[in-house]
């Protein structure tokens, strides 16, 4: 047999019995001659499948051309060098199925959906476009300009780029700082050349992954993997991916006050660091922040927005990458309520270690995430976006299968040594967008102050010396 088996066929069963023998379906890992891993994971409930190539590469890879990766991931469906885009469009819109693509921090992706029948003759198509794209000059050019527009548009709904502040004040000049949709005076820069450059560096068959999930015969499929994979080639050495992506900043406590002079509202988000996405805590922390922000009854939301009124909505969550990630509650409200919702929100906040979460809540909140989990990776879709995140970010398999006795096993004491653990407590980072001649005083209250104006471009600061 020509290919290196990786990992042989996992047993395991969908959500049957109940929820505590939910365990990853079976699936086949191979790597081909040229270094292509293939995932193989048969579903035969319905005559569907879900193909999706996966490349290691993405916002952390951009340098100084922010928002290159993501130009990339959207142009390779511009078309292929045998067939325009009208060509593939039309292919797969006569046929229902989907074709989609894109880029984020750390991946790139490229994914189709459609029925077993079509297979024969969208695979072909959908091989060309991730190995020979064209990058029609006149379409890319199209396309970069709808991405500039939309990051103007973007600054004028805060809640839009609230996150890509914050992220870039906690990872500075660190890689995972790089926002993935670019910044106006990057993106308007980028030519054919440059993306044709990022494509021949990082698309290559020794850092990508070809799954298909659904309805198909593994050994036919596998065959036909290797037959429109297999001379899939790449020149040189693949370029090695940074040994250190970043990690969050918070060594005294910090706000980014940006500017927004006609804004009514403030939108907040304050936190510090969290954990990365391979983190052996990742479960019971889902638990503990479906406490504290992760659902409608929440305790961010129910104080924030039931009992106070104060804002429409409050969450929390860990924002989780291959190497590090950080943790934020964000919300939003008029001006005038900006310091009662901030001293609220830290307030809710101190709740973890004030009173800690009692057995009643802990199991409504277990209940809770045990009820979401299944229905999460029920089709091959998602299914096939697990996998590509097991691949690109090194989720463990057993992460999946272990979901359910993690959760289970999760006590008030042990709650208790995870809150103090990776909940951030001292330094924490805030990032204010409002109309600063309003909330500069409450924002002083907080940290050291650094201004930003919302109209420049990108998302750091014209400079770094925090405001006195």
């Amino acid at each position: 047999m020509k290919y290196a088996l990786l990992t042989t066929a996992l047993a395991g069963t969908t959500l049957a019995a109940g929820a505590a023998d939910f365990k990853l379906p079976q699936f086949d890992t191979t790597r081909l001659p040229n270094g292509l891993t293939v995932m193989l994971m048969e579903r035969h409930e319905v005559p569907l499948i879900a193909v999706r190539a996966v490349v290691k590469a993405g916002a952390v890879n951009d340098g100084t051309q922010a928002g290159l990766a993501n130009l990339t991931g959207d142009a390779i469906l511009l078309g292929s060098t045998r067939h325009n885009k009208a060509a593939i469009d039309e292919a797969f819109d006569f046929r229902g199925a989907v074709l989609a693509g894109g880029s984020a921090t750390e991946q790139t992706t490229v994914q189709a959906n459609f029925a077993k029948k079509d297979a024969d003759a969208l695979l072909p198509l959908f091989a060309e476009i991730v190995q020979q794209p064209s990058f029609d000059a006149a379409e890319l050019d199209k396309l970069r300009t709808r991405k500039v527009s939309g990051l103007k548009q973007a600054k004028e709904s805060p809640r839009q780029v609230a996150g890509l502040y914050y992220r870039s004040m906690l990872y500075g000049d660190a890689p995972y700082a790089s926002p993935a949709p670019g910044t106006v005076s990057a993106l308007s820069a980028l030519r054919r050349d440059d993306v044709q450059g990022f494509h021949q560096r990082w698309f290559r068959p020794d850092n990508a992954a070809i799954i298909v999930v659904g309805d198909f015969d593994p050994a036919a499929m596998r065959q036909r993997i290797e037959a429109l994979f297999g001379q899939w080639r790449a020149d040189g050495t693949a370029a090695q991916p940074h040994a250190d992506y970043g990690k969050p900043v918070a060594d005294k406590p910090r706000v980014w006050l940006v500017d927004k002079p006609d804004a009514i509202e403030t939108t907040f988000v304050i936190g510090g660091a969290g954990i990365a996405r391979n983190d052996p805590d990742y479960v019971p922390l889902q638990v503990l922040n479906t406490v504290l922000g992760g659902r409608f009854t929440s305790w961010l939301n129910d104080e924030l927005r039931v009992n106070s009124g104060l804002t429409y909505g409050a969450n929390s969550s860990f924002g989780t990458l291959g190497q590090s990630g950080t943790f934020a509650m964000s919300s939003f409200t008029a001006s005038a309520k900006t310091q009662a919702a901030l001293e609220l929100a830290l307030k809710t906040y101190d709740r973890l270690w004030s009173r800690g979460i009692d057995k009643a809540t802990l199991d409504s909140a277990k209940a809770y995430v045990k009820g979401q989990f299944p229905p999460r990776f029920e089709t091959s879709e998602q299914l096939a976006s697990l996998l590509g995140d097991m691949y690109a970010l090194g989720v463990e398999r057993s992460q999946i299968d272990n979901f359910m006795r993690d959760v289970d096993g999760l006590t008030p004491a042990r709650a208790a040594q995870l809150v103090e653990r990776h909940f951030p407590r001292k330094n924490l980072q805030m990032v204010l967008i409002g109309k600063a001649a309003d909330i500069r005083p409450i924002a002083a209250k907080y940290g050291d102050v650094t201004e930003l104006d919302i109209s420049a471009d990108g998302f750091k600061p014209a400079r770094s010396k925090p405001t006195q």
